[in-house]
């Protein structure tokens, strides 16, 4: 449901934030509160981390100075990972 705010108030930037194509972005806003309920009561796992560099990971959570630098910098290393995966 937040997904689905997110993409409804600002579609390109829940594009980005959230990882996911278009056409999935698309597909999350059409979902009625039911289809919604019944995603979240599967025992699957609907979504996955999309990055697999420790490194990030470890700028997310270990920072050691400026928080806020810490989130621009991964910010700027994950927009790269997008737009490579996109090419």
């Amino acid at each position: 449901m937040l997904a689905q705010q997110l993409i409804r108030s600002d579609k390109a930037t829940a594009i980005f934030r959230l990882g996911i194509s278009k056409d999935i972005a698309e597909l999350l806003e059409g979902l009625s509160n039911l289809q919604l309920v019944k995603l979240s009561s599967t025992n699957m796992m609907l979504a996955r981390f999309r990055f697999d560099d420790s490194s990030i990971l470890g700028m997310l959570t270990n920072y050691t100075k400026e928080r806020a630098q810490a989130h621009l910098h991964t910010a700027i290393l994950i927009s790269g990972q997008v737009a490579e995966a996109m090419v």
